[in-house]
């Protein structure tokens, strides 16, 4: 079986990562994957390609963010929430499209592919799979709806357009053209959560469609509950202190809840929690003063680039915390759990198909710091089984049993097509 994965980046972002884990679990299961991005960053492979020259793939880009800067008045805000699919490459034409036996489409905008393209790809007669990292098939333009419900009909009025709010703004005009799209290609589409599933299933766009639920897949063995370094290589001091970690790309990114995380961990700290807590924050801060208020003791790492500090601290960690407002698929909970850490979280996103509330985490109430505290209390007092927390995850996350979830959904695909 012939698969060619699709996707803007081999390494940049989350669904970059995420696809690319993918096809090598494929790979490894026999399937000949590969993977055509706009530019390959990581190193270089075989089984990765760019989709296209450079510059061309830069003017994609420029038409792209071009026309949609146009429609939102001249305004740079919000500019990259948006994504309207009119400018792209002719991958339809690429050799590894046109020897594919299925093609996976998986984050591919920001002028990489339009809805056109789409349609010129299922128009080669290939099965065509949408693995969605985030709401943008079911929207008319953002890749998260938040609050919005205008997508549950036709958008129109769309809050992120800079323009006076219309019915018949960009986000109607291109919601129209992708059920257009949707309705030629016969795609089969796949949400790597339940609960992006069930919001997809609330757009018109998507609610008679062909959707499958299937996890990203990710690294487990690599983790282990035994640190590679200890706490004085990792900068922490070790004074018995319980680690509470919270670890992102960008820490103080407004998804990110951190004023949540801190507000939760002061209480603690009102609590008398201050000799047992280090709270341990992971990531970049572009805020300098995001954590002035915090009222323990703490560390800030930064960026951890090396995965053997990364998968350390997570080895460390009594708790992995996360109080984003919501989330696809929080590879940081998998990651936590897979080195035996207890993770503390809302459930307003597939944090639920992770977590199984006081049995393998803690699910709080949706923006309560109270019950976020709780959460970290109830790790930091009891004694829960590491290992039992990475068993939990390695049946539904590990990357071969997610290779052979996508592999059973091809077959299927594939043999119905066959006349």
């Amino acid at each position: 079986m012939k698969v060619v994965l699709i996707n803007h980046s081999d390494t940049l972002g989350g669904a970059s990562v995420v696809t690319a884990r993918l096809a090598s679990a494929l790979r490894a299961e026999g399937v000949d994957a590969r993977m055509l991005v706009v530019r390959r960053l990581g190193a270089e492979s075989p089984y990765v390609a760019e989709a296209a020259p450079r510059l061309l793939s830069k003017a994609c880009f420029m038409v792209e963010e071009g026309m949609t800067w146009l429609d939102n008045g001249l305004h740079r805000r919000n500019l990259f929430s948006l994504d309207a699919a009119r400018a792209g490459l002719p991958l339809h034409r690429h050799p590894w499209v046109r020897e594919a036996d299925v093609v996976c489409l998986n984050w591919v905008n920001q002028g990489m592919l339009s809805l056109r393209g789409v349609e010129r790809i299922a128009a080669t007669g290939k099965p065509v799979v949408w693995t969605m990292h985030d709401m943008w098939c079911a929207t008319g333009l953002c890749h998260h709806a938040g609050e919005c419900t205008r997508f549950r009909d036709a958008c129109g009025r769309c809050p992120l357009i800079e323009r006076p709010a219309r019915s018949l703004d960009l986000s109607r005009r291109r919601h129209e053209r992708k059920a257009d799209a949707y309705s030629r290609a016969g795609i089969t589409f796949v949400a790597v959560s339940t609960w992006l599933a069930a919001r997809c299933r609330e757009s018109s766009l998507l609610r008679d469609a062909r959707l499958e639920v299937i996890p990203n897949a990710f690294p487990v063995d690599e983790f282990s509950l035994i640190p590679a370094l200890g706490r004085a290589e990792l900068g922490l001091p070790d004074d018995g202190r319980h680690i509470v970690l919270m670890a992102a790309a960008r820490l103080d990114a407004p998804v990110k809840g951190l004023h949540v995380a801190v507000d939760a961990l002061n209480r603690l700290a009102a609590s008398g929690y201050s000799e047992k807590v280090l709270p341990v924050f992971a990531g970049e801060l572009r805020h300098a003063d995001a954590l002035s208020g915090l009222a323990m003791p703490f560390v800030h790492t930064g960026p951890v680039d090396d995965p053997v500090r990364l998968r350390s601290l997570f080895a460390h960690a009594k708790v992995v915390l996360s109080t984003s407002l919501y989330e696809t698929l929080p590879g940081t909970l998998i990651e936590g759990q897979a080195a035996g850490a207890w993770p503390v979280s809302f459930g307003r996103g597939g944090q639920c198909d992770i977590i199984e509330h006081l049995r393998s985490g803690y699910i709080a109430r949706w923006l309560d710091a109270d019950d976020i505290a709780c959460g970290v209390a109830h790790a930091v007092d009891g004694d829960h089984d590491r290992a039992s927390l990475r068993e939990s995850v390695e049946a539904r996350f590990a990357a071969p049993a997610v290779a052979r979830r996508y592999m059973e959904l091809f077959s299927k695909i594939l043999s119905q097509k066959q006349p």
